[in-house]
């Protein structure tokens, strides 16, 4: 397969029939990337049912896929301002979550037409920013979204020690 499978991606929203394969990616991408990454994460069998609710989240949330080749190769959520489950701390702000590549995929390039096609949405809605959260250590993950103008906004941290520490970040979208 080709490194880079960009020029291949179809973009497009999660149907109900994607759920099962859009929750086994999450947890499979999570629990790989963090395990090689941060070898401390570990994910309670909790987070790993969160995950594969994708349903749940379907219907408070705009979920999106990138399909390569016929096959759900990444996903990822965004949530309107106060949507159930958001995580955003301002208002009008979208709350992006659940970025994930299926591990085949990743490092090919999956990352930046969901957050071209995120990006796109949350100005359609006419919000005022898009927040996020990055794992604390997740360095690589944090500059993935610097680089795309995100910024550190320390005062929407999310602090569940011991078992996690969520750092904030902002991409103003005026």
């Amino acid at each position: 397969m080709s490194t880079d499978v960009t020029n291949r991606v179809i973009l497009r929203e999660a149907r109900p029939e994607d759920d099962k394969v859009i929750g086994e990616l999450l947890v499979e991408a999570y629990t790989t990337q963090y395990a090689k990454l941060m070898p401390e994460v570990v994910y309670s069998e909790e987070r790993k049912a969160f995950l594969r609710d994708v349903a749940s989240r379907r219907k408070v949330c705009t979920i999106l896929v990138a399909e390569v080749d016929g096959q759900i190769a990444g996903t990822v959520a965004l949530y309107p301002p106060g949507a159930p489950g958001t995580e955003a701390w301002l208002p009008n702000t979208a709350d992006l979550r659940a970025l994930a590549t299926g591990v085949r995929f990743q490092g090919q390039g999956l990352a930046q037409p969901l957050l071209v096609e995120t990006e796109a949405l949350a100005k359609r809605w006419g919000v005022d920013a898009i927040s996020l959260h990055v794992r604390r250590g997740a360095k690589g993950v944090a500059r993935l979204y610097e680089r795309r103008g995100y910024q550190r906004a320390p005062e929407g941290d999310i602090d569940r020690l011991p078992d996690v520490y969520l750092e904030a970040y902002l991409l103003p979208m005026k």
